[in-house]
């Protein structure tokens, strides 16, 4: 699937007594008379102005009220408060005072960009507090979520984003959608919370009737090579949701963007063997969709498939190992009224045992409650890694 704003703060220190003022009626080299901010202040001395402090009714001079404040007799109209608080009239442009990194310049808001001639797609990523796990990980799922997300970036970038999800001008035409058969993906090491990530990917031809796709994740400061994925699109019709040999016109769309290269994960052939309720250790039954699974095709989205997998994976597994590597063979969509089973059987155990030690392969299965086939898989795990910690100073 396929400008900154300046502000003069002006601050007036109080008068605290009588011989600040000088004879000539000055004050510190002003005028006993001054107008600041346009308001006109009177200073005068505290001998002239001072007044009974038991007074009734303040008096007036020339018809102004006039009041005592600690001694100093001034106007009631004379505010005795801080000078107002100025406000920014507009934004300042903090990006102006931040270095930009160089290949981000013609990238402002992380869309991705076209490199290679036009045949790689590239997209940085940063890594979200809440697409990381209990481990502190990314899920499964968030690496499965950027592959779809760079994979339709990557069309729309071409121009050859129409309607739907993904789906080209001339696939539209023919109400023809984009449907995923397999994928692979092998994970040498999951980034976490702030790590920055570079996803390239690439399109190619795969057989008669269908497409490939292929995606490199990068650590964006070091270029470490974090996780490959291979995938395999066919075409569906929308209206009969059956499978549909693709057009020429579809072709002609995107030969022109093909990449002859080696695929990024080399493609697993072997055949997945038949999975039981005899043979499966584990059986997660009830499995329902939600309205937020489905996505604009009106069907649940590839990426749920491997969050139902995980749910029937051996617990202690789960726990003590990581996720390497999974191939995912898709069988059937799976729809918002379904109700599924995931099944799970352990193919080959650790050396010292599953549970804690070695690696660890498993085989699953997705199924309707009538039995129909929704996703056949393979996963090997890896025990986690130890924590790397911060070296102590000597």
């Amino acid at each position: 699937m396929f400008a900154t704003a300046s502000t003069a703060f002006f601050s007036i220190s109080p008068l605290s007594d009588a011989s600040t003022v000088k004879p000539d009626g000055s004050v510190c080299g002003l005028s006993a008379t001054a107008h600041i901010r346009g308001i006109r202040q009177k200073i005068v001395s505290y001998k002239i102005l001072q007044i009974r402090a038991d007074a009734q009714t303040p008096p007036k001079v020339n018809g102004t009220r006039v009041v005592v404040r600690n001694g100093l007799k001034s106007d009631e109209n004379i505010s005795c408060s801080p000078p107002p608080r100025a406000f920014l009239k507009q934004l300042p442009d903090w990006t102006a005072e931040k270095p930009k990194r160089p290949d981000m310049l013609g990238d402002p808001f992380g869309l991705g960009r076209i490199i290679q001639d036009g045949l790689i797609f590239r997209q940085i990523f940063s890594i979200r507090s809440y697409e990381i796990g209990a481990d502190g990980n990314v899920s499964v799922e968030t690496l499965l979520n950027h592959l779809q997300e760079t994979a339709l970036n990557h069309l729309k970038h071409l121009g050859l984003l129409g309607d739907g999800l993904g789906s080209t001008p001339e696939m539209c035409k023919r109400n023809l959608i984009w449907v995923v058969t397999k994928m692979q993906v092998m994970v040498d090491r999951y980034p976490t919370w702030g790590d920055v990530v570079q996803v390239d990917t690439w399109i190619s031809p795969s057989g008669k009737n269908c497409f490939s796709r292929d995606w490199v994740f990068r650590d964006y400061d070091t270029g470490e090579i974090l996780t490959k994925a291979s995938s395999c699109y066919v075409t569906m019709n929308k209206q009969t949701r059956k499978l549909s040999k693709p057009p020429d016109e579809l072709r002609a769309e995107l030969e022109t963007y093909y990449v002859d290269a080696p695929h990024a994960v080399e493609e697993d052939k072997r055949k997945l063997p038949k999975l039981t309720d005899s043979i499966a250790d584990y059986i997660q039954s009830g499995l329902t969709p939600s309205w937020s699974d489905l996505d604009v095709n009106q069907h649940v989205n590839n990426v749920k498939y491997a969050g139902w997998i995980l749910q029937s994976s051996p617990p202690p597994v789960v726990e003590s190992h990581e996720l390497a590597s999974m191939t995912l063979e898709y069988r059937k969509e799976c729809k918002w009224d379904n109700v599924l089973d995931s099944l799970t059987c352990v193919l080959r155990e650790g050396t010292d045992g599953w549970a804690s030690y070695g690696e660890v392969e498993c085989q699953h299965l997705l199924r309707l409650k009538d039995g129909a086939q929704i996703m056949k898989g393979r996963t090997k795990w890896r025990p986690k890694r130890a924590p790397q910690l911060p070296a102590e100073s000597a």
